[in-house]
């Protein structure tokens, strides 16, 4: 019968689309998280974050027993491990979910296991969750790690992980024909084998192309407003050349891929990487450039009020990690005393727990825009395309996006 049963470690942004896509093709899954308020809401069927038909593919392998979650790792022919890959200040790689995950799955090993990680790692990451369990527990030759990396959109999660090629790197190549099976069961499109470090490697390269372009289209922005040029026209006209195609600058790069993966490769090779540090160091720096503006446009008010527009890392979801709108949101109270800021997100009108006690406040669009001296736009979210600009006439607009251009 081969790997029928598959436990999820971590029900997240991936995690979860992934545990529901594999239950909604006869596969018995058990999704597993940390988070009991979360385990609870997916063992119910319901989707604890915005993300477009996941509701139904989730809510319809509930129903039919295919997809359980809980606290408890359970024991399993495949483990999946998805959790998240943070950095610390110095920007090495955190691998404590990952250790933790690991710890959780060694007592239910019985042997000829699959652990695969889809966790963006650096490289050698998959070596190291080998080792990890060979010295807890010695007695278990045959179990097989693979590296197979996530390379969705949020926002896309669940069409993507269907029509998108996938990587997959095994330690041996038995591991490798095995987690092709298991990608195989769902996703139509081409399937690449190649070893583990290679796997991880290309997760990496493929986000450090990204941020390196978008770094491009940040350092533009800056150079434009010293020169008091108009860059959404300089890149419109720019990209008129048939082999020019510059991006969108914006007020930072978030997400936990782009704005993270790019400092592993930095960590593992150090002085090799000056380019890719570069462009991490520009985008990172442009958060504080936006918040300066803001500084400069709320000089003309006693106590301003600045309505700042989203706080997700990027359009039309509710994802916070690495948000540079959510950066630039925390450091406006501290940076301009006095002020009194109101956050607009239309995808959750929760207090996020980062703005806890940060004095700022959360508001729905037109009671922000009413009460504002000055407006900061910093998600280009489809419900603020549709603001009228009738309602922005006569306060200073930070437009981030370009998109009320």
């Amino acid at each position: 019968m081969g790997d029928r049963s598959v436990a999820v470690i971590g029900l997240g942004y991936i995690g979860l689309p992934t545990a529901a896509i594999l239950a909604s093709h006869g596969y018995t899954v058990t999704g597993v998280d940390t988070d009991p308020v979360r385990v609870e809401r997916v063992d119910a069927g319901e989707v604890p974050f915005v993300e477009p038909d996941l509701g139904d593919v989730l809510a319809d392998a509930v129903r039919r027993g295919q997809l359980t979650a809980t606290t408890v790792v359970p024991q399993a022919d495949v483990f999946i491990i998805a959790v998240p890959t943070p950095f610390e200040a110095d920007h090495q790689v955190d691998l404590s979910f990952i250790n933790a995950a690991v710890d959780a799955i060694l007592p239910r090993l019985r042997g000829r296991e699959l652990i695969i990680l889809e966790s963006t790692s650096p490289p050698g990451t998959t070596a190291h969750v080998a080792a990890r369990v060979a010295k807890a527990r010695p007695e278990l030759t045959e179990v097989e790690y693979a590296h197979a990396p996530e390379r969705v959109l949020p926002g896309r999660v669940l069409a993507e992980l269907v029509t998108n090629d996938r990587v997959i790197g095994g330690l041996t190549p038995e591991a490798g024909r095995r987690a092709g099976l298991l990608y195989a069961s769902f996703c139509e499109g081409e399937i690449h084998f190649t070893d583990a470090q290679t796997a991880e490697m290309s997760k990496l390269a493929e986000n450090a192309f990204r941020d390196i372009n978008i770094a491009y289209a940040n350092e533009l922005s800056l150079i434009c407003d010293s020169l008091g040029v108009d860059v959404w026209e300089l890149i419109e006209l720019a990209n008129k050349h048939p082999r020019v195609n510059i991006l969108q600058p914006g007020p930072g790069v978030g997400g936990h891929c782009i704005a993270v993966d790019p400092w592993f490769i930095v960590a593992a090779v150090g002085a090799q990487a000056p380019l890719i540090r570069t462009a991490r160091e520009v985008n990172d720096a442009k958060p504080a450039w936006v918040v300066q503006q803001v500084r400069e446009a709320s000089r003309a008010f006693t106590d301003p009020v600045i309505a700042v527009l989203g706080l997700a890392f990027k359009p039309d979801i509710d994802d916070l990690r690495e948000s540079p709108a959510m950066a630039i949101t925390l450091d406006l109270p501290r940076s301009i005393p006095g002020a009194r800021v109101l956050a607009v997100e239309p995808d959750s009108s929760a207090m996020p727990e980062r703005l806890v006690g940060s004095g700022v406040e959360m508001a729905d669009l037109d009671a922000a825009l009413d009460q504002a001296d000055v407006v900061v736009l910093l998600v280009d979210h489809t419900a603020f395309k549709a603001v009228d600009k009738t309602r922005l006439a006569g306060k200073p607009v930070i437009d981030t996006r370009g998109m009320w251009r």
